[in-house]
Order: C-alpha cells, then sequence, then structure tokens
C-alpha cells in the first residue's frame, strides 16, 4: 500500500510528466544542426543528378523517327540480300569471322578461294561505303549552314540499292547494298554517336540489355519500391529509360523493315532483288526533298530551336518568381522548406536545359559569321588581285 501509491489516497504523490515546452525546444534546437549537416550533400546529389541529366539529350522526335525508318531500310536489305544471294550485306562481325575460318581451311588444304573473296569483298564494300560518308559529312553533328552533304548521301545510298536490284551477277550486286549499308551506318553514327546503329542491331540489343540490368539494380537496392529512389538515382534511371525508348525503338524498326522485305520480296514480280527498290525509293525520296528544300528545313529548324530555348526560359523565370514568394512564406511555416528544396531541383533542371539551348545559337550564329567572314575575305583577295 505505501509502495504503490493509489490515486485515489495520495494524489499529490504522482508525477507530473515533463513540460512538452521543453521537448520541443530541444527538437527545435537539433533540428537546425541536422539541417546543416544534411544541407550540403542534397546540395552535392542535386548537382551530381543534373549533371547525370545533362549526360544524355534523347534526340528529337523528328531526328529519332528519321533513324528508326533508316533502320527499317536497312533491315530490309539486308534480308533481301540474303534471299537472293544468300549472303548477309551488313554483318562484317560475321563475314570477318568467315575469312579467319576460311584462312584456316586454306591453310588445311581445302579449296575455299571463292568464300574467301566474298567474305574479304564485303568487309572491303562496307569500310568504303563508311569513307565515302566521311567524305561527304565531315562533322560530327547535324548541321546545315556548312558543307556536309546529306541529300547526296542519301541519294547515293540509293543508287547503290537502285543499281544492285537490276545488276546481274552474286557477289557485285551483295558487294553494292554492303556499301550501302556502310554508308547509312557511318551517316547516323557521325549524329548520334556509338548509340546508335541502323544497320545492325549487335550492339543495340547489348545496350538495351546493360541498361535493363542497370535500372533493375537500382531497384533491386532500393527493394523495388521507387519512394525509396534518391534524386541521383532518379536522374539514372531516367537516363537510362530515355536511352533504352531510343534502342528499343531502332530493334523494333529493324526487325519490322526485315519481315516487310521478306514479305514485299514475294509479292513484286521479278527476281528476289527487286524488293531492294522499295527501301531506296525511301532514301532517295528523302534525299532529293532535303536537296531542294534545304533552305526551308533550316528555317524550320532554327524557329523551333528558338521557340524551345524561349519556353525553357520563360519556365525557368517563371521558377525563379516563385521561389521568391516561397521564401516570403518560410518563417510562417516550416513546410515550406522541403518543398522549396524541390522547386530548388526543378529550376537547377530548367537552368541546364536552357545554357543546353544558349550554347547551340551560339554555335549556330557563331558558324554562320565565320563562313561570312571566309566570304567577304575570298572577295577581298578577288578583288585585290584584279
Amino acid at each position: 500500500f505505501w509502495l504503490k501509491p493509489s490515486s485515489n489516497f495520495l494524489p499529490g504523490l504522482r508525477q507530473k510528466p515533463p513540460p512538452r515546452i521543453c521537448s520541443s525546444a530541444m527538437t527545435q534546437q537539433v533540428q537546425p544542426a541536422k539541417q546543416c549537416e544534411s544541407s550540403p550533400n542534397t546540395k552535392q546529389m542535386k548537382e551530381k543528378a543534373a549533371q547525370i541529366r545533362k549526360s544524355f539529350q534523347r534526340p528529337k522526335f523528328w531526328v529519332m523517327g528519321f533513324g528508326w525508318c533508316l533502320a527499317a531500310c536497312a533491315g530490309a536489305a539486308n534480308v533481301i540480300a540474303f534471299k537472293s544471294w544468300n549472303l548477309y550485306a551488313s554483318h562484317v562481325t560475321g563475314s570477318t569471322s568467315a575469312i579467319a575460318f576460311r584462312l584456316e581451311g586454306y591453310h588445311q588444304g581445302e579449296y575455299v578461294s571463292g568464300s574467301l573473296k566474298e567474305a574479304c569483298l564485303l568487309v572491303f564494300s562496307f569500310l568504303c561505303g563508311a569513307y565515302a560518308c566521311g567524305l561527304l559529312i565531315d562533322k560530327n553533328q547535324v548541321h546545315f549552314m556548312g558543307k556536309a552533304f546529306y541529300g547526296l548521301a542519301l541519294i547515293l545510298n540509293s543508287s547503290l540499292l537502285v543499281t544492285a536490284a537490276f545488276i546481274p551477277g552474286r557477289l557485285l550486286p551483295v558487294c553494292l547494298v554492303a556499301a550501302a549499308c556502310g554508308l547509312q551506318n557511318a551517316m547516323c553514327t557521325s549524329h548520334f554517336g556509338a548509340i546508335i546503329r541502323t544497320t545492325h542491331v549487335t550492339g543495340t540489343v547489348t545496350d538495351i540489355g546493360s541498361t535493363l540490368g542497370r535500372i533493375s539494380m537500382i531497384y533491386i537496392r532500393k527493394g523495388c519500391r521507387c519512394s525509396k529512389l534518391d534524386d541521383v538515382e532518379r536522374a539514372e534511371v531516367g537516363v537510362d529509360a530515355r536511352k533504352l525508348a531510343v534502342l528499343f525503338g531502332l530493334w523494333s524498326f529493324y526487325f519490322m523493315g526485315g519481315l516487310f522485305g521478306v514479305y514485299m520480296e514475294n509479292i513484286i514480280p521479278g527476281p528476289p532483288q527487286r524488293a531492294l527498290l522499295l527501301p531506296a525509293a525511301f532514301t532517295g525520296s528523302v534525299g532529293l526533298f532535303y536537296m531542294a528544300c534545304r533552305q526551308i528545313l533550316k528555317d524550320y529548324i532554327k524557329k523551333l530551336e528558338r521557340e524551345r530555348f524561349e519556353a525553357d526560359l520563360k519556365e525557368a523565370h517563371d521558377v525563379l518568381a516563385h521561389m521568391g514568394s516561397r521564401l516570403h512564406d518560410l518563417e510562417r511555416n516550416d513546410q515550406s522548406v522541403v518543398e522549396l528544396d524541390a522547386e530548388m531541383g526543378h529550376m537547377i533542371d530548367a537552368l541546364h536545359e536552357v545554357e543546353a539551348d544558349f550554347e547551340n545559337l551560339v554555335r549556330t550564329h557563331s558558324r554562320m559569321l565565320e563562313r561570312q567572314e571566309s566570304m567577304t575575305s575570298k572577295g577581298t583577295k578577288g578583288s585585290a588581285a584584279v
């Protein structure tokens, strides 16, 4: 009874709970310290996430669609070449392996000079097509003001396919198709880099598998819950997802092009190689359209770049204005700190997009000035000579 007093008999001996003011005061003292410790890490993570997002910019939709259509043309041409001459035109890896295999057979005393000649000429033809692309397109980016003959490269590609469709024989036509594939592949690679291959899908499937593996590992580490991903991991997943969209589109169009080529080879009358006229018609028509409407396309693309730059600049301005209003409400509501942090990340992304668009505009303007200066200097030298 005395060791455990009852509340009815001894109300004065009850212990009072500690006041809540002290607890909240301690929380207020500890919370800024935690914010000071976590804010540098958060800032570094956001900067790293912005750099990751900036590392890969998905091509414009019309450029990506054009690359997919070229992949479909290459898939159709490769299938038609195998159906017509029992040789793949764009398989440089297989042709190189065939060279090694035929050389081993030659040393064993087997008569394989014909097969060895075919494999060597296929590799050499593909190389010649890529070499021709380097002569016509001497820049590693799409530009319409320089001396890059995109239209001529597409027309040359179409001419090679048309010639292969009508020329008799077996080795010469397939070598022409291999040269067309090399020209097309180099033309796309010169702009997109090694991620885009339109005439074969070995590297494409490899990139799809490795990208899916990276995304899966990020989710496995976080227990397959999106809410546990930090800013850097979200940026990595976003970049890999954009890459997957491009790569899976390439593989799908290459497959559909091969399927289309098989059916068209059965429908079009005449020899099987006549079906090469379909991909030749696409590349030739696009090349002629480009050469006829080059100035219109140049002005249209410049207009799109300017509109995109203005939209990104307006978005960055709106985000900054919204942040200014949030700063005034910061003292009245502590929850605004978290929302302000998210707005800062959005503002950084918008500013990076504005920076990229501004660099593109400056690069285009400087290129135009250089061309005007070169033309002026040539005119001055000509008048001095006269």
